[in-house]
């Protein structure tokens, strides 16, 4: 009787077997020139949203309203040097919890199309690079540089492992992965490097997955961009040729379906110049003709978010361009993330080419005009340097840069002593680019570069790495007793101040009147940098997870050049961007 009950259990079995649907796969088809999800033919209609640049509480509305908008995908980029700080020390927690990220997109019905870098551009600091590679002073980054590409995969087989298993052929929602970031405009064209790291992806992520590159339309940039093995993608805005974009696609990948990975709903905004704006009607037409040729779109950005802490970065396009705090791209989502008319734009589009989710789109986070608050000056920089550089000076014949402290971001004051007075009009010199940042000169009291003086090189200095974020974080000043402070409002000078809610923490912005440039904190939260007078930003974006409800909230400013002899903040219900001066160079960030 036992073989007759075996052969039963086999035959169960090899039913099950049968029924089962088929393996979850996201693969390319030459033939029909499209992607195959399980099987079938798949367009994806996506948007780009940067979860470093977005408070963790406000990921979930984010991410809805996107999902809402009737997008089938995010992209996604992950910033290395967000989660590295230093060599071999990782920061996965908090908003930093990129895992935590990507199951609320699965949840929320969306895919992901990931762009891992490891150089990521992205206008964030660096492109994503940690500082420290730099430590290596003559690195070769972006290239196979043996130094570097180690780093790479150190990072990698962190990052990679954490990936694999939420890919969509293991039952997660990332569709595809991006290898580097529109290498092609680089100058090395090392492929090398990028076959090095099609190696590395292949190996942790598995031969599945579908890998991608992106470049711009240009010819030169395909050719140093693209390798085989990783499917070529390019990126085009709204003022672009469809027809010869998507011809430039062609004569890299002449079959496959057409992909747009970074169609642009706006543009970033650069300190000094006007506020970027994109028409809505022209991004909706743009978007209707690629779909109606039944490509593949991802729209960047859909979510642009805010540079918080010193995480803007900056573009060379002839002359340093740096990039403002807020990122509201002019996207579809607003920098608070509220649906904007170029928002319903698109949703009435994409609603002709495929259904959009039942229900109503969320509304708009409440906002709240907080008013005036007045605040004091707490201390002079200089005054103050025992509690933001308690490990004492650093001693050196000459400056040295960020790196060779290890300092990553923030201020470091350079002090030395003139060896002589100087009673007539003498030319402090810099040699070019020795000073890459911007500099404060003052004597007596002041930050100093890397100078002569007159025909005198100065030396012997002593640098002060300034630990303000970590300072600022453990309740200083607020925690600390008032310091007697000169009633002078030039230089590098911290600022103090609270305020109370009536009962209700609501997302605010605040305006800087008569202040002239610096960084703000409040409650312990770095904000970010502040220019009204370069403008045109001319808020700063405050989201209300930041803010308490039921106790004061501590503000705390660092003013580099100068504030009114009764500084106060002004919080109001809405964002101010399109002021600007008209200068006739650009001062660096």
């Amino acid at each position: 009787m036992g073989l007759p009950a075996l052969a039963l259990l086999l035959a169960a079995g090899l039913l099950l077997t049968q029924a089962s649907p088929p393996a979850r796969s996201f693969q390319l088809d030459y033939e029909k020139d499209c992607f195959r999800k399980d099987g079938a033919p798949f367009r994806y209609i996506s948007g780009s949203i940067h979860y470093a640049r977005v408070p963790r509480p406000a990921w979930r509305d984010r991410l809805l309203k996107m999902y809402m908008s009737g997008l089938s995908a995010v992209q996604v980029y992950i910033p290395w040097n967000y989660h590295e700080p230093l060599p071999g020390v990782y920061d996965f927690a908090g908003d930093r919890d990129v895992e935590a990220f990507l199951d609320l997109t699965a949840e929320l019905g969306l895919l992901v199309i990931l762009r891992p870098g490891p150089y990521i551009c992205a206008e964030w600091e660096m492109g994503g690079l940690p500082a420290w590679l730099l430590w290596k002073p003559d690195i070769v980054l972006r290239s196979s540089d043996p130094a570097y590409l180690a780093a790479v995969d150190s990072w990698l087989h962190v990052l990679l492992p954490k990936i694999k298993p939420r890919l969509y052929q293991y039952g997660g929602n990332i569709i595809s992965v991006q290898v580097e970031n529109e290498y092609g405009s680089y100058y090395a064209c090392d492929y090398e490097y990028l076959r090095h790291l099609l190696g590395s992806f292949r190996a942790l992520l598995g031969n599945e997955v579908l890998l991608f590159t992106t470049d711009s339309t240009r010819v030169e940039e395909l050719h140093c961009g693209t390798l085989q093995g990783l499917y070529a993608t390019i990126d085009f805005g709204p003022g672009s040729n469809i027809t010869e974009s998507f011809g430039a696609q062609r004569q890299v990948e002449p079959k496959g379906p057409l992909v747009n990975s970074e169609y642009y709903t706006g543009w970033l905004d650069y300190w000094g110049e006007a506020h970027a704006s994109t028409s809505s009607a022209q991004v909706a037409r743009g978007l209707e003709d690629m779909l109606q040729l039944g490509a593949n779109i991802n729209m960047y950005m859909f979510h642009g978010g805010t540079n918080f802490a010193y995480w803007s970065g900056a573009d060379f396009k002839d002359q340093y361009k740096p990039v403002t705090t807020s990122y509201d791209y002019d996207a579809p989502l607003s920098e608070a993330g509220d649906p904007t008319e170029k928002l319903f734009a698109i949703r009435t589009v994409i609603s002709k080419f495929q259904p959009l989710p039942v229900g109503p789109m969320p509304p708009a986070t409440p906002k709240y005009s907080y008013g005036r608050v007045a605040l004091r000056k707490y201390a002079d920089l200089l005054d103050v340097l025992d509690v933001l550089c308690p490990s004492g000076a650093i001693q050196s014949q000459f400056p040295l840069t960020f790196e060779a402290i290890k300092q990553a971001h923030g201020f470091v004051l350079y002090r030395t002593q003139l060896p002589q007075d100087v009673p007539d009009p003498a030319m402090l010199v810099s040699p070019p680019h020795s000073i890459c940042d911007r500099g404060y000169v003052m004597l007596q009291q002041g930050m100093l570069g890397n100078i002569s003086l007159g025909s005198s090189l100065l030396s012997n200095w002593l640098i002060y790495p300034l630990a303000i974020d970590t300072a600022i974080k453990q309740g200083w000043p607020h925690a600390a007793q008032p310091q007697s402070s000169n009633g002078g409002t030039a230089g590098p000078a911290f600022y103090t101040g609270t305020f109370e809610t009536p009962g209700i923490a609501w997302d605010t912005f605040v305006k800087f009147p008569g202040w002239s440039k610096g960084q703000l904190w409040i409650n312990g939260f770095n904000l970010g940098r502040y220019w009204p007078s370069h403008g045109p930003q001319q808020t700063l974006f405050v989201p209300s997870s930041v803010l308490h409800a039921d106790r004061p909230n501590n503000i705390t400013v660092l003013e580099l050049e100068g504030a009114s002899p009764a500084p106060f903040l002004l919080f109001l219900d809405k964002p101010l961007f399109n002021r600007t001066l008209n200068h006739s160079t650009m001062a660096t960030k």
